[in-house]
């Protein structure tokens, strides 16, 4: 899962050149996070599934009733109040994990952006293109055929995509763009020390205060989404309370928690 949510930070420490011993960790996996994903989940518009890594699955539909493995499941009126709530209380949280994940390639952009207006860079296509096919991944990840999916499955699914796809096509597209715009860069160096009358030091400060500058504009967006995430992975803190009362009343929904907490908790 932090890869998802680290794609803002990846560029940010490819591109910036400046301040890389600085960098945001958007994370619902990390230590301030109690839960962490079991199962995975699918959300459509009249019915939410919970399946497991061995393909069993618990279906429970809107108007109240409740599937496991395609059998159906009797309730009683507290019982089936209970799933009801649980299932609004996923429908209502779990999109912000994809919100937060496509906000983090957006705070991407800006990282470039300002770096691209700083140096007079040029040759960015090929990272505005791998840009607009990682924002096509995080859609395909929790959006397949209008339905909603998301868990520990899909994660690692991305995960493993983003390793084998994303991460050195980054790298080589930032390397690429710094060669092609050597000579603008080194233009804009130039220009940058003559304004500081050839001396080193204050040419040093000068660059040294563009990159706080740079630091700071993409940061405050990223600390924003940062205490996005820190709130959503408390609400699914809740979520998982809930779910645990959830199996209390209704045992055959034991193997169907999407939620565990972790084993250091």
């Amino acid at each position: 899962m932090k890869k998802l949510l680290l794609i803002g930070s990846l560029f940010i420490a490819a591109g910036a050149m400046a301040h890389t011993d600085n960098e945001t960790n958007i994370s619902f996996s990390g230590d301030s996070c109690d839960v962490e994903f079991k199962n995975d989940v699918r959300i459509k518009a009249n019915e939410l599934e919970i399946f497991t890594a061995d393909s069993n699955t618990m279906s429970f539909a809107e108007q109240g009733e409740l599937k496991i493995n395609g059998e159906t499941l009797a309730l009683n009126g507290q019982q089936r109040q209970a799933i009801t709530a649980y299932s609004n209380s996923l429908r209502s949280q779990l999109p912000e994990v994809a919100n937060i994940a496509l906000e983090g390639v957006k705070i991407a952009g800006v990282a470039i952006e300002e770096v691209v207006n700083a140096f007079n860079i040029d040759g960015l296509d090929s990272i505005n293109d791998l840009m607009a096919d990682i924002k096509i991944e995080v859609e395909n990840t929790f959006y397949q055929q209008g339905t909603f999916v998301m868990g520990q499955q899909s994660f690692n699914q991305f995960g493993e995509n983003f390793e084998n796809q994303f991460d050195e096509q980054i790298e080589s597209a930032v390397q690429s763009a710094m060669m092609q715009s050597m000579g603008s860069i080194l233009m804009a160096v130039g220009s940058e020390l003559m304004g500081s009358g050839g001396d080193m030091q204050a040419f040093e400060q000068r660059m040294e205060n563009m990159g706080t500058e740079i630091e700071a504009k993409v940061e405050q967006q990223a600390n924003q989404l940062e205490k996005r995430a820190d709130a959503l992975c408390g609400n699914f803190s809740t979520i998982a309370e809930q779910e645990q009362q959830l199996v209390k009343l209704v045992p055959e929904l034991k193997d169907y928690q999407l939620f565990s907490y972790k084993k250091n908790n």
